[in-house]
């Protein structure tokens, strides 16, 4: 399954590219005409994005569940996001992952779909349960010989259950009926599902989503276990840049659960049970934790009947509990290496305050100066002019941007390079940005390009459902995510000085680098 992040705009690009080394038309009511997006300012554009906020419609049912409604009829289709506020930062500790693990059991099915017998197959499950339970005794005892017994006894079982389980059930529904991009996505902050259908499978997809998640059976999970061990041998273990990110932000942040990684500790993964995730389930899949949002050609009113007829049988549950772990301030540089025989490379992190602070749209176009494009202060310092790196770029929100976290600069040295020249070659930039009032034309293209992107990423019904309900969350109204161009369009060179003498501090820093295993 996809996993982080769920902006599509400048952010996401920059991160989605970073996290891919690791190996991870809504043009009738927002025609921006390209002119606008290339050079007219945010009051130009406003327009524009008063037709969008005017057809959204959004309501709560009394469990708890919040919907919002974007109506967009240009085509006979409808993108859903479903937006569970918890993600890897909520784990308990010593069970990381399981959020991510949940995430990949919601496609196995309920008591209805995916098996051709519940009663039977639930009667084996518990077993499975039972047995794998005995064996960690066993194994714990060194009693070598028992758990080998009753290893076997598992694997028998476990092919009896598998024989009432009608693979990808939910997933054949969803596609024989026209629907398209059936997917989902953890992070640190949230796990979103996600996917469109034509605008007569309304019902339908009420129907399959609300099944999904009030009575969901968490089937095939042993086996889904070794695929999730397997993605992370492949994207940590064995990858130079996975190892490293890991490393990164377990220096990086000392006491918040930013710290740990999404998919998991090895150890831990190993270690969770069903129970442990159908806990998980049970503690944060609660109506009061769940926002919902669906853009194109709806009926807000015939939604929010269909809604409570569906949404509505989840009974009230009591609010999950809160992170509250904060970050203390840092007060010295941190450094971690990692030997890998790969190309070396170099990060460089500072923290910063969450999405819903005043200074984000500020962060925001630091970011782009620095980093978007050919034009970008990295790229062309770094990579055209001093040659010391293949590739430079940063971005916010790193790992997520709920909580206070970090900007994050990274380099690919050059064949010719060391990370030492990269570390030197970036503070020199950092420095500029301290020292040097950034022109009037350099901001105004960062925030055109901003702007654009801004723009771009409400281009479609599935990127205006995931950005409205994310911002809706993370900042508590929708309506923040057109604020941003205000915000973005008020900044000054002044500001960007104060934020980057107040951020760029040694003692704010976390240094990560890869070195070359001779």
């Amino acid at each position: 399954m996809l996993r982080k992040v769920l902006k599509p705009s400048r952010r996401l690009i920059t991160f989605m590219a970073f996290v891919s080394l690791l190996l991870l038309n809504w043009s009738s009511y927002l025609v921006i005409p390209k002119a606008y997006a290339k050079s007219e300012t945010a009051q130009s554009i406003q327009p524009y994005l008063n037709k969008v906020i005017e057809r959204v419609t959004e309501f709560t049912l009394d469990n708890g569940i919040k919907f919002i409604i974007l109506e967009n009829h240009d085509a006979p289709v409808v993108s859903f996001v479903t937006y569970a506020d918890v993600g890897g930062a909520n784990e308990p500790d010593g069970k990381t992952g399981v959020a991510h693990f949940l995430e990949h059991l919601a496609f196995k099915g309920t008591q209805n779909i995916g098996t051709t017998n519940y009663v039977q197959e639930n009667k084996l499950l518990e077993q499975l349960d039972q047995l794998s339970a005995q064996i960690k005794t066993a194994k714990a005892g060194n009693k070598s010989e028992q758990a080998a017994k009753l290893q076997q006894e598992f694997d028998q079982v476990q092919a009896q259950a598998q024989k009432f389980v009608k693979q990808n059930e939910y997933g054949r529904i969803v596609e024989k009926q026209g629907g398209v991009g059936l997917n989902a996505q953890t992070t640190p902050d949230a796990t979103v599902y996600f996917y469109s259908f034509p605008s007569n499978k309304v019902e339908l997809w009420m129907s399959l989503e609300s099944e999904r998640f009030l009575e969901p059976v968490f089937r095939e999970f042993y086996k889904e276990k070794q695929v999730i061990l397997e993605e992370r041998r492949l994207r940590t273990d064995n990858s130079p840049v996975g190892r490293l990110v890991e490393a990164f932000l377990d220096k990086a942040f000392s006491v918040h659960p930013y710290k740990r990684p999404v998919i998991g500790y090895d150890q831990d993964i190993r270690n969770l049970s069903r129970e442990d995730v159908q806990q998980f389930f049970n503690t944060y899949y609660v109506p009061n934790n769940l926002t919902i949002a669906i853009v194109g050609d709806v009926d807000p009113k015939q939604i929010q009947k269909l809604a409570q007829v569906y949404f509505g049988r989840y009974p009230a549950k009591p609010q999950p509990p809160k992170v509250t772990r904060v970050e203390p301030q840092q007060n010295q540089t941190r450094s971690v290496s990692v030997e890998f025989a790969s190309q070396p490379w170099y990060m460089e992190g500072y923290h910063r305050p969450a999405i819903n602070h005043q200074d984000n749209a500020i962060y925001e176009v630091i970011a782009s100066l620095m980093s978007d494009g050919l034009t970008s202060r990295l790229y062309k310092s770094l990579v055209e002019e001093k040659k010391v790196a293949l590739a430079a770029q940063g971005f916010n929100g790193f790992p997520d941007d709920k909580y206070p976290n970090i900007m994050l600069f990274y380099a690919m040295t050059a064949p010719n390079a060391t990370v030492d020249d990269v570390a030197k070659a970036l503070a020199v930039e950092i420095e500029r940005l301290k020292t040097e009032p950034v022109s009037e034309k350099e901001l105004e293209r960062v925030k055109t390009q901003l702007r654009a992107e801004l723009l771009r990423s409400l281009d479609s019904n599935a990127g205006m459902a995931k950005l409205l309900v994310e911002y809706q969350v993370k900042t508590g109204n929708w309506r923040n995510l057109f604020q941003q161009l205000d915000a973005i369009s008020a900044v000054t060179p002044k500001d960007i000085q104060r934020v980057a003498q107040q951020t760029f501090t040694p003692e704010n820093r976390t240094i990560g680098q890869i070195v070359s295993k001779q």
